[in-house]
């Protein structure tokens, strides 16, 4: 008599994957032609086992995707293959942005070996970071993956992705103690502690009493909290900020300048202020100040530095801005380039 099959067997991790990747909103389908696709339309398309390596997983691969999408943002669920070209001359900074995103988020869980990527980018970045990977801000695919993790804390993103890397470190760190030699779970390492702020802990050599985000009293703007200025440096420490290499204020971050029609720039630097008739604010140039100059790729992936052109003559509410203020740090979370 045949016995009866009354369930199927899973893999853990995959459906822990595919069940984040459907809440996140994709479906995850299995095919042997191609490695990974997504049609713009809510499918995403993961190689099957004829097409794959023996270090590719599901779960990383899904993982690895969903960590495009974090970087491209929420409109690339609608463009296939997340709006990249996989060619063309934007390709390998995304694709760095991309992996920075997936060292930083599984560092957090001890599982870099584990979800480690198998594509190209594998020897030729993945396996050369180190360190602190988010803190040359001047660096086109850090700016990229900062927004990406400010992304990874909202929906619909969150909180799957961070359920499901929690669920994996899990399970990594149950199945270690029985890996065979040669397989991936050889690889897991403990979770790090978190900082005593209950940041993240970071891999910078800094400390808070270097950080740029600490106050004089002693008190951390990140965290909302006093801190020990011998403490080693969270995810978020950031050293001495540098307004040429930022301009945040001075972009996208704030939509205008308004100015006082005593202020001395509107006699000053005329050409540079706009009469709105009930105010008087300085002239836009897209999403940035009319005055701003600098902040263009220099052909390396860093962007040239930032200066304002009627600095001397600036109106008071650009004087009045404080370095490693409140606003500053909203400033340059807005435009990617602090946590």
């Amino acid at each position: 008599m045949a016995r009866e099959v009354t369930a199927r067997y899973s893999d853990p991790l995959t459906q822990v994957w595919v069940a984040a990747a459907r809440r996140i909103g994709l479906r995850v389908v299995r095919t042997p032609d191609a490695y990974a696709a997504t049609d713009g339309r809510g499918t995403l398309a993961i190689g099957d086992a004829t097409t794959l390596d023996a270090d590719d997983s599901l779960a990383q691969m899904i993982f690895h995707e969903l960590c495009h999408s974090l970087v491209e943002g929420e409109d690339s669920f609608t463009r296939p293959d997340w709006g990249m070209d996989n060619t063309g001359p934007d390709h390998d900074w995304r694709e760095h942005a991309c992996l920075r995103v997936q060292w930083v988020l599984t560092g957090r869980h001890g599982l870099r070996a584990v979800f480690a990527p198998t594509t190209d980018f594998r020897a030729s970045f993945w396996d050369r970071l180190s360190g602190d990977v988010l803190a040359d801000r001047t660096e086109r695919s850090v700016v990229a993956a900062i927004a990406a993790l400010r992304r990874a804390a909202l929906p619909p993103w969150a909180p799957a992705l961070g359920e499901a890397l929690a669920a994996t470190a899990t399970i990594a760190g149950a199945s270690a103690p029985f890996a065979e030699p040669g397989t991936l779970w050889q690889s897991v390492t403990a979770p790090p502690a978190l900082h005593p702020t209950g940041l993240p802990a970071g891999a910078t050599t800094g400390s808070c009493g270097s950080c740029a985000w600490r106050t004089d009293a002693n008190k951390c703007r990140q965290a909302g909290k006093r801190v020990d200025s011998d403490w080693p440096g969270c995810e978020r420490y950031e050293a001495a900020l540098d307004c040429q290499t930022c301009g945040a204020c001075c972009r996208a971050a704030y939509h205008s300048v308004e100015v006082s029609r005593r202020d001395p720039v509107v006699k000053k630097q005329p050409t540079y202020v706009v009469d709105r008739t009930t105010y008087l604010e300085i002239i836009r140039s897209g999403d940035r100040c009319g005055a701003l100059e600098g902040g263009r790729d220099d052909g390396t992936g860093h962007a040239t530095r930032y200066g304002c052109v009627i600095y001397d003559d600036r109106p008071k509410t650009c004087r009045d801005f404080t370095l490693g203020s409140e606003h500053c740090l909203t400033a340059r979370r807005r435009v990617g380039l602090s946590l």
